[in-house]
């Protein structure tokens, strides 16, 4: 056995031996496996290389598989990719920017070709890197969410909710992206604090010459499009102005609108006294819809000012028009004052546009009965989460759903399937699918029938609305089951000052470096040391890497140890069942299963982390593999054979239950251990604690 390890030669061999083995087939496993355990590995986007939240969740995953394939299941993960809609022609978009171009200059035909190119060099690329880490993937069953089979599935669930009524076509106001140029759901907003003013505009009572009601407002140039003014029914200021059934005249415009009483004005928010222009902001169309008010739109898609609007204003931009209306506010004395205020603007999660809110015709789906049908599972128990207080926001969502609109202006997506649409769908509604349609719904396969639904989702809490939800309501209603039976979310990772990692700000590190530099054993395990289902952050830095560099050679070395004694020649066999139940050792080995295997099932990896960490470094190596080194060169024959006997069952336990965190160097160990009756790997090798029924 070499004096050094070399991760660098090892894990490229390893995988190689494993994908050649065929194992990560459940099909080919050995032995009568009358359970399955499924899990559908979130699909990473087709947009780049993946980062360390991908490493983790992976990571995360790979433990339990790995785990339940050596305690006797039909163990199946189901790795693919998804085509990320917006994200994807984000990407593309920005590469033609470079070039001078845009995507109306290159016409779809050309864009769309340009990213099939794009999609095939990049699925290549994130399997790769799957790979490197380590992942135990059946790799024949790979999906991607425009494949031609999982296309008749989200067309099959599409016509499904039409003929339920479900969807329908309707002009509301939507969050738009001006650089998209597409519409984005309040779940794909990403909201940055921003320094503003806060503009106070008198509005003239009319009928009553001199009189106002002062209105507070960050976004001056949408009062064109006003079509009343609100308070709250309990703001005592404001009752007799209520009582009096008061009408209002909209500045600059002249437009007579009423003053109504609403409980969504906040009395304190300025003067308690607020414009309501329902084509431009989603709290005052819902204010609309009480009170019968229509829409006025006054912005375009491409930010002009349009509409029934006073000429001098017509085609200017947002900000031309707020500087015009501001200084014509002033001129007719009606502009009180303005203040400095800090608020939250909703931007575009993928290329960080300030988001606008105008009226477009869109396709929804109404979610009144859909949002019932996903409680269930959460209330009844069937669908566990884990950290469980997950469970109250995931219900606070659904309580005050609104209807999903499921259409987005791009050209890179899955065509709504409808005639005379250019629209694709929503990204997520695809996404949605995945537990079932990766296993072929909606027809009626052997895999759909034995690996579904499957055991556990591990994912990042912030996609929790956008796409758990969405996968327990959409397979409830198309399959009649559950999608999953648990629902693991894993901590985010943090750097070491407490930021999201960014590649951008120099803030992120990446996960391949790692592998290349250190190995991804290493990687895995100084990760997982950190992640338990109580955490919510995990700020990591490559310092965290030396503990897990440390331990790494600590097994080796100890490993080497033990298999040249056991190299030695004329030692007599003795059976290890005559011994062990005298031996602490063995003892507390086989207690270090029980807790490993019961931190396993609480999602405690980093538990887990520890006690194999501790009770090999300090309780083995540093105790009992000193005493045994003297018993070996003091003791008789069968003394020396009787501890080697001792060791080898100490060192193959401990192989078993840290394969699941660090497969390569376990797997290279055992590869080299003189086991009477071994397995052609320790992948498919007995886990150390049988399940219960066993």
């Amino acid at each position: 056995m070499e004096k050094r390890y070399s991760f660098q030669t090892t894990e490229a061999k390893i995988y190689q031996q494993w994908e050649k083995a065929g194992l990560f087939n459940p099909d080919h496993l050995p032995g009568e496996r009358t359970e399955a355990y499924t899990i559908v590995l979130p699909p990473p986007n087709i947009t780049g290389a993946l980062h360390i939240g991908h490493a983790l969740d992976a990571a995360v995953q790979d433990v339990l598989i790995r785990q339940q394939r050596m305690a006797g299941k039909r163990a199946l993960w189901i790795p693919g990719v998804d085509h990320a809609g917006i994200a994807t022609q984000n990407v593309i978009e920005k590469q033609l920017k470079k070039e001078g171009l845009n995507r109306f200059d290159l016409g779809k035909e050309k864009l769309l070709r340009r990213i099939w190119e794009w999609k095939e060099k990049n699925e290549k690329i994130i399997i790769n890197q799957l790979k490197k880490l380590g992942l135990s993937c059946d790799w024949s069953r790979f999906r991607f969410t425009m494949d031609p089979d999982y296309l008749k599935a989200v067309q099959e669930a599409f016509r499904h909710y039409q003929e339920k009524g479900w969807i329908y076509q309707a002009e509301r106001p939507v969050n738009w992206c001006p650089r998209c140029q597409t519409t984005l759901s309040d779940l794909e907003l990403k909201y940055e604090e921003e320094k503003k003013k806060l503009w106070f505009i008198k509005y003239p009572l009319q009928g009553k010459p001199g009189k106002f009601i002062i209105v507070a407002t960050t976004r001056p140039e949408t009062m064109l499009g006003d079509l009343a003014v609100a308070v709250n029914p309990q703001d005592k200021k404001y009752q007799t102005l209520i009582q009096e059934q008061t009408t209002i005249i909209v500045p600059l415009v002249n437009r007579p609108v009423p003053l109504i009483s609403d409980l969504a004005v906040e009395p304190e928010f300025g003067t308690g006294a607020v414009k309501v222009t329902p084509a431009h902001d989603l709290t005052d169309y819902q204010i609309s819809l009480r009170h019968h008010l229509g829409l006025l739109p006054v912005i375009d898609k491409d930010e002009k000012m349009t509409g029934d609007i006073p000429s001098v204003y017509q085609g200017l931009s947002i900000t031309e028009a707020r500087e015009k209306i501001v200084e014509d506010l002033q001129k007719e004395g009606l502009l009180e004052k303005s203040e400095d205020y800090q608020h939250a603007v909703p931007h575009c999660y993928r290329c960080q546009t300030p988001v606008e809110i105008i009226p477009s015709q869109q396709w929804f789906l109404k979610m009144e009965e859909i949002a019932k049908i996903a409680k269930k599972p959460i209330e009844k128990g069937e669908i566990k989460f884990y950290p469980p207080h997950w469970k109250k926001v995931y219900l606070d969502w659904l309580n005050n759903i609104q209807d999903w609109c499921l259409s987005r202006q791009i050209w890179w997506g899955i065509k709504v399937p409808l005639e005379n649409t250019e629209d694709v769908l929503d990204t997520w509604f695809s996404s949605a699918l995945w537990p079932f349609a990766v296993l072929g719904w909606p027809e009626k396969t052997s895999d759909l029938d034995t690996f579904y639904p499957t055991n556990l989702l591990s994912t990042g809490v912030e996609i929790m609305n956008l796409w758990v939800t969405r996968m327990i309501f959409s397979s409830l209603e198309l399959t009649g089951k559950i999608p999953f039976r648990q629902v693991y979310f894993h901590p985010t990772i943090l750097n070491k000052d407490g930021k999201r990692m960014s590649k951008s700000l120099g803030t992120g590190i990446d996960p391949l470096e790692i592998i290349q530099e250190q190995g991804a054993d290493v990687l895995r395990f100084s990760l997982l040391w950190q992640t338990t289902q109580n955490r919510q952050d995990i700020r990591f830095g490559r310092e965290d890497l030396a503990m897990a560099e440390k331990f790494q050679t600590k097994i080796w070395n100890a490993s080497r140890f033990i298999l040249q004694e056991i190299e030695k020649e004329n030692q007599p066999s003795v059976s290890l069942q005559e011994i062990r139940g005298e031996l602490k050792i063995v003892q507390e080995t086989e207690k270090l299963a029980r807790e490993v295997d019961q931190s396993l099932k609480e999602f405690n990896f980093n538990e887990a982390s520890y006690q194999l960490y501790h009770f090999f470094w300090h309780r083995f190596c540093d105790r009992y593999l000193e005493e045994a080194k003297e018993k070996i060169k003091q003791g008789n024959a069968e003394e020396k054979a009787q501890e080697i006997q001792v060791l080898l069952f100490v060192l193959l336990t401990f192989l078993k239950l840290l394969h699941p965190f660090m497969p390569f160097l376990t797997e290279e160990i055992y590869q080299r251990l003189p086991l009477q009756k071994k397995k052609p790997f320790l992948m498919i090798e007995e886990w150390p604690v049988k399940s219960k029924g066993e």
